[in-house]
């Protein structure tokens, strides 16, 4: 990539950030607006210093439901993909199941895990799961279903076996696709966390980011909400860079999508 490209893809959006907090800053103050309603990033950044032992416990919980969410779902998924592969019988009699799971809401499942399970966490990290392992499913079936019929005919014309033709040809196939539905994973665990987090704080299950969230709103302490939020948005950045970059190493010597080139 041009290197002033590369300087320009960091610098702009920091640039437009610093402006728009500044602006916001100036809005808040200007108007005199309460922090009850809408704190200036000031009072958010004070409230994430002096709330910060609070929040980063709760940070760690949620941090440790989204990341087993995101683990199992990529495990499980990828698994399960294989499988649905490896018999068109079985896909078809499992995958409408994985349909319904994937579009009944979580807000709706939530209250039932927590009262079918006894632990809490356990429960959340279900909700977590639910939500993000169909994306892996997805995109790992079409990967191995979009491997080249031609190359899939000369394998089986050399005789090689079916696990063969998976290793060699369908798998490396599908890992541009894998690495596509591990990104979208990636930001749906937290989301599912996030939400299973809500649902529970309202039963007075407290845990996570989101149960500081509702107990900020119930104390009128809207700086600490905001820095609670800000939080959440920053991990889910993380984990979309983190993905992204795991995703641009493995792909970046053999696929189109991710070599870069001379423009």
């Amino acid at each position: 990539m041009n290197p002033k490209l590369r300087t320009a893809r960091i610098v702009l959006p920091v640039v437009m950030g610093i402006l728009c907090l500044v602006a916001w800053e100036a809005i808040v103050r200007g108007l005199r607006i309460s922090p009850h309603i809408l704190p200036g990033p000031a009072d958010i950044g004070r409230a994430l210093v002096e709330d910060w032992p609070l929040l980063s416990a709760a940070l760690w919980v949620t941090l440790k439901i989204t990341a087993s969410a995101f683990v199992s779902a990529v495990l499980v998924g990828g698994a399960i993909a294989i499988l649905f592969s490896l018999s068109k019988w079985i896909e078809l009699t499992f995958f409408p199941y994985a349909v319904i799971m994937q579009v009944t809401p979580v807000v709706a499942i939530a209250p039932l895990l927590i009262i079918w399970v006894d632990n809490v966490q356990v429960a959340l990290l279900i909700c977590a799961w639910l939500v993000a392992f169909f994306p892996i499913l997805s995109n790992t079936i079409v990967g191995l279903n979009s491997a080249d019929h031609n190359l899939r005919d000369l394998f089986r014309l050399y005789g090689a076996t079916p696990g063969q033709t998976l290793r060699r040809l369908r798998i490396p196939s599908a890992m541009p696709y894998f690495l596509a539905g591990v990104r979208i994973s990636g930001g749906l665990s937290l989301i599912g966390a996030v939400v299973a987090e809500f649902v529970a704080g309202a039963g007075g299950q407290g845990s996570g980011l989101a149960y500081r969230i509702l107990e900020a709103g119930y104390q009128l302490k809207t700086p600490r909400m905001f820095a609670a939020l800000l939080m959440i948005s920053c991990t889910g950045v993380l984990i979309f860079l983190a993905t992204s970059w795991v995703s641009q190493r493995i792909l970046r010597r053999w696929h189109e999508s991710a070599m870069e080139r001379e423009s």
